[in-house]
């Protein structure tokens, strides 16, 4: 997620034991603990350590073969290439088949992959991208300077519907051929974070072969250089990957060379929480993600389990105010509403205390983050005194605020994949009612949840956006991104915040995109949340994560930086 200025987040201190991780993919794994010490060792952030399968804690040496059932509790994709819009959901899966041109570590350094070496015109507007002459997908087609140019072509051609991918090469205005394996790409205007874009499976190489076929058979069986390739999709129910026997192109954290040991991953969708962790329990799954925080503290107190959880970057799992309709066109109604929720009751009540509160829009691990307890803290006092100052002082029959005859009031949509449960709401409700304020719940479909949120119906809205840089504040809060990507589609802004505040942050945030000086941008992006925690344009919660549940001779899974999504390239099966 982003991170702030003026400084970084202290690690915690790495003697403690904890199932929290850095996204390099290393863990510290305990078992069979006691549920009270799993609360405290899950509240923790994320810290250093080594897997039980690099260590050999297990006493076994890996063993080829086997097939791993994972449950995942997203829904489903409507599409495996995450090309094509660009979703969680996609990244999870496809990240066992797709590569990226660079790889970022923990601390933000892009790394080779793909791609051998890069090179940046003086005025930094051209980048030259040289990739491996040796690599090959997995449908024959050579990886070369035409894939990256056929890539980019298909993200920006409308019919592939792409927003993820869309937005992060928005800048690219054209992409020629220097030589067989060295593309130039021409940007429109600088862009500092375009190595970070193009180290997300959002930005993958596909083959440019595959492509070719179109975007209704690409997203049955994308084709990449991964550990794993799409045997089958049967769709709501499974998506069948078999190992790549010619696999050579690892991740630099990987455990080990050559292809995976896994032979087969039967990945199955399972949105119903209690379902799938009874399966993990019953070993017919052999993991699962989406682990609820009582389901973390069952595992940790059952030797036959194990968990792995880690924070995600980018903008955090927030409460984004609609600022094109009232009540909230008044930012004074937008602070008292955050001053007048417990945030911090509502995660120590709901979560078990197993996720840390945000004071940020960036994530934790997010470059650049800023916490800003302060601004974000209850405050019920302050909250009355804003509503009063914005005119709301007349109160109703049932003790909610009222304007010119108006209840004060709004409506929040809701949808579980969103991670923002109905009962963390209905605190909040209780909390608002207290000052005045008529919380509304509406539970949404994902159908009809996208479908409000595209057409601005809504006064709150649970959202994240996964990115591996802060430069993910340009997109969710620079006011450019206020219209659909596609026509009554997708809309990266979710506040609609316009006029000289908007400016102000617009202004901010484009010069912290384009500075070629790395401690200016980091000024820049601390001043540009300075001035987005000003205008309350959204209520930060906690860190998006990913938390997994699995059996205890699973052995070897890993978080793959930067987005922290689970790979299975060095999981093997210790059931011999």
């Amino acid at each position: 997620m982003e991170n702030r200025q003026p400084a970084y987040q202290a690690p915690p201190d790495p003697t403690v034991r904890s199932r929290y991780r850095r996204t390099d993919g290393t863990t510290r794994h305990t078992r069979a603990l006691a549920a009270t010490m799993a609360v405290l060792a899950l509240a923790l952030s994320a810290c250093g350590g080594t897997s039980r399968a690099d260590t050999g804690a297990s006493g076994g040496k890996p063993v080829t073969g086997g097939t791993l059932t994972f449950a995942t509790g997203d829904v489903e994709p409507a599409c495996l290439d995450p090309i094509v819009s660009g979703n969680v959901p996609q990244a999870l899966v496809s990240t066992q088949y797709l590569e990226p041109l660079f790889f970022q570590n923990d601390d933000g350094d892009i790394l080779p992959w793909l791609a051998t070496r890069w090179k940046w015109s003086k005025d930094r507007l051209s980048l030259d991208i040289t990739v491996r002459d040796d690599v090959h997908f997995t449908d024959g087609q050579q990886l070369n300077a035409q894939t990256i140019i056929d890539n980019v072509a298909y993200i920006k051609d409308p019919k592939t519907l792409s927003s993820t991918a869309l937005l992060a090469v928005e800048k690219v205005a054209s992409v020629e051929k220097v030589d067989e394996f060295t593309a130039r790409l021409h940007l429109s205007e600088r862009d500092n974070a375009l190595l970070e874009h193009f180290s997300q499976v959002w930005l993958p190489i596909q083959s440019q072969k595959a492509l070719a076929r179109g975007a209704d058979a690409n997203c049955l069986s994308p084709v990449g250089t991964g550990p794993f390739t799409v045997q089958r999709w049967d769709k709501q129910q499974e998506v069948v990957l078999t190992r790549n026997e010619d696999y050579g192109t690892p991740p630099p954290t990987a455990g080990h060379t050559g292809p995976a040991y896994l032979d087969k991953i039967i990945w199955r969708f399972l949105p119903d929480h209690a379902a799938r962790f009874a399966a993990l329990q019953s070993g017919e799954i052999d993991a699962i993600d989406v682990l609820q925080p009582q389901n973390a503290v069952a595992a940790d107190a059952d030797p036959a389990l194990d968990t792995l959880i880690g924070s995600r970057p980018g903008h955090v799992v927030n409460l984004t105010f609609n600022t094109t309709t009232d009540p909230f066109e008044d930012v004074r109604v937008r602070e008292a509403f955050v001053r007048s929720v417990d945030v911090d009751a509502a995660l120590k009540s709901i979560f078990m205390g197993t996720v840390p509160r945000s004071n940020s829009v960036l994530s934790s691990i997010t470059k650049y983050n800023v916490q800003e307890p302060a601004v974000y803290s209850t405050d019920v006092e302050k909250a009355n005194r804003l509503l009063d100052q914005a005119g709301w002082t007349a109160r109703d029959a049932e003790g909610y605020r009222s304007k010119d005859g108006k209840r004060l009031g709004t409506t929040v949509i809701q949808n579980d994949s969103i991670l923002v449960p109905v009962s963390v709401l209905e605190q909040f409700q209780a909390s608002a009612k207290a000052v005045g304020f008529d919380l509304r719940i509406s539970q949404e479909e994902t159908s009809s949840f996208n479908a409000r949120r595209y057409s601005w119906d809504y006064g709150l809205s649970p959202l994240y956006y996964t990115k591996n840089s802060p430069s993910v504040l340009n997109i969710v809060y620079d006011s450019a991104h206020i219209p659909s990507v596609i026509k009554g589609g997708y809309h990266a802004n979710n506040n609609g915040l316009t006029g000289p505040a908007a400016g102000k942050i617009d202004g901010a945030l484009r010069a912290a995109a384009t500075t070629g000086d790395e401690h200016a941008r980091g000024r820049l992006y601390a001043r540009a949340q300075q001035l987005i925690d000003a205008q309350y344009l959204s209520l930060p919660i906690f860190d998006q994560q990913t938390r997994l549940g699995f059996r205890a001779d699973v052995e070897g899974v890993k978080l793959l930086s930067p987005l922290g999504m689970p790979t299975f390239y060095d999981t093997w099966l210790d059931r011999s």
